[in-house]
């Protein structure tokens, strides 16, 4: 039974206050033991005048069972409901962590979810875009444009494709949206995820790459790209215009292809050094063409490095100035030539004399210069004219030259005037021996125009005498002497100083 205690000093208190027991739960023992869970119940009445109580007795057992399974299945709700919640934070942290729009239209065209991206395409928070109808999102002209795409997509069929979209602040960026059916056991599409990706940046970097490749294409300089070993990545049609090789046949090659072998691996190893040091290189450089002519070239060499600073590619860029270093030569050579014979002329030769003046003056060498008048010159351009007069002077030049060392120069000084430079002549005797032969040369006849010509030479010789001699001083006493030859009869020499 009953505690005796519990019952007096709370359910007949309760009782005797409101009249009624309800839902009273105690524990009953049985005449064997044995604990029994009841609910009491317990109502006053009168019963002919007389006041007694009614006392219900439910056992419990069944009932506390089903309230337990009840309560559990309420606890296990609970904690769904909590995971869930969970989940449903979690992955709502991770789309609106995303960059692009995420979203779920049910086959209605009604928004279910969407993402925090689309606050910055549409001005819209996700909560004013759930129950949305995708047409009151996009507008009457995008959703028109969208529809085939949506309605293929409604059908079971994956679709992507790229979208201009104007946003809340009226710039327009650049979308590829895919859209993914959901599709169920039984195949039937349910909705779809759409997935639209911000490729803004990535059509700008298109365009810019686009330009850079027609600039590429379209430059008048020679564009090649290689790698940090020297092989060849591209080349633009500049490249192939200047060398003569296609694309096809360069790429994949090394650069050394077009080594002209006109400069030393010396030139290349600083060329390198300086490119890793600086980054590039600018200079002319020789190159060999595809049919091996040979040609200069003006080269701007580029490093490429990575974010961690490491040479990934180089540019060169170059375009041929063989033509402008050829005038460039040109007009070097005319100013320090003869026109006629294109021998030096006495800007050249005093420049080299002087420099072997200045050499003898530092060790034991000899100086000699020997100053040539041509002997009946004025007699044959008079009679057979000019053509025929330069013919002789190119004939005497050539003559000339046949008889001297490569170190020795011979120049026109203008008219029938020749200076020979001998470069550290053995002895006196020698250059009186080279003297001699120089008249006997210039002597043989000339045939010119059908016409047979003959010229002398008379010779004057000065030597080098060390201290503050000077070149102009030389060439005078050489001319002096020259004099005295002619004065002694023509077609012999004289040394200076000689009586």
């Amino acid at each position: 039974m009953a505690g005796r205690i519990f019952l007096q000093t709370h359910l007949l208190p309760m009782l005797m206050r409101e009249g009624h027991l309800s839902e009273v739960r105690l524990q009953l023992i049985n005449s064997v033991g044995t604990k029994i869970p009841v609910y009491v119940n317990c109502q006053k009445t009168k019963l002919l005048d007389v006041e007694s109580y009614t006392w219900i007795f439910f056992v419990t057992m069944e009932r506390s069972q089903f309230e337990r399974d009840l309560l559990q299945a309420r606890q296990r709700a609970d904690e769904l409901s909590v995971e869930s919640a969970k989940r449903e934070k979690f992955l709502r942290t991770i789309t609106d962590g995303l960059p692009s729009m995420i979203a779920y239209w049910d086959k209605n065209l009604v928004c279910q979810f969407a993402n925090l991206e689309y606050v910055k395409w549409f001005g819209k928070h996700p909560s004013d875009i759930l129950g949305l109808h995708i047409k009151e999102l996009l507008g009457e002209s995008l959703f028109l444009q969208n529809l085939p795409y949506l309605q293929r997509a409604l059908e079971g069929e994956p679709q992507e494709f790229e979208r201009e979209i104007k946003r809340p602040d009226g710039s327009f960026g650049y979308a590829l949206a895919n859209y993914i059916p959901d599709t169920d056991a039984t195949g039937v599409v349910n909705g779809f995820f759409a997935l639209v990706t911000n490729i803004s940046r990535l059509r700008e970097a298109d365009a810019a790459i686009r330009l850079s490749a027609s600039v590429f294409e379209v430059t008048s300089e020679g564009i090649m790209v290689t790698d940090p070993d020297a092989i060849i990545l591209s080349v633009n049609q500049a490249f192939t215009r200047l060398t003569g090789y296609a694309s096809v046949e360069v790429v994949g090659k090394n650069a050394n292809l077009l080594n002209s072998s006109r400069h030393s691996s010396e030139f290349f190893l600083d060329l390198y050094q300086e490119l890793n040091v600086n980054g590039k290189w600018k200079g002319e450089i020789w190159s060999k063409r595809k049919d091996d002519s040979v040609f200069l070239e003006r080269l701007s060499i580029s490093a490429i490095r990575n974010d961690a600073g490491q040479i990934t590619s180089y540019v060169g860029v170059f375009d041929d100035i063989t033509e402008q270093w050829n005038r460039g030569q040109l007009v070097q050579h005319m100013a320090f030539h003869d026109g006629l014979t294109g021998l030096p002329n006495r800007l050249l030769l005093m420049e080299r004399l002087e420099r072997l003046i200045a050499m003898a003056a530092r060790e034991a060498r000899q100086v000699a210069l020997m100053f040539l008048d041509l002997d009946g010159f004025k007699l044959v351009n008079d009679l057979y004219g000019h053509d025929v007069g330069d013919y002789v002077l190119k004939t005497v030049a050539t003559r000339l030259l046949g008889e001297l060392r490569n170190s020795d120069t011979v120049a026109r000084l203008g008219g029938d005037e020749f200076v020979i430079l001998l470069d550290n002549p053995d002895s006196r005797e020698s250059i009186a021996v080279i003297a001699s032969r120089l008249i006997e040369v210039v002597n043989e006849s000339i045939h010119a125009e059908g016409k047979k010509v003959h010229v002398g030479t008379s010779i004057g010789i000065g030597i080098f005498k060390g201290g503050d001699q000077s070149a102009d001083q030389l060439l005078k006493l050489a001319d002096e002497a020259m004099y005295e030859a002619k004065k002694s009869g023509k077609n012999t020499f004289i040394f200076s100083g000689m009586n």
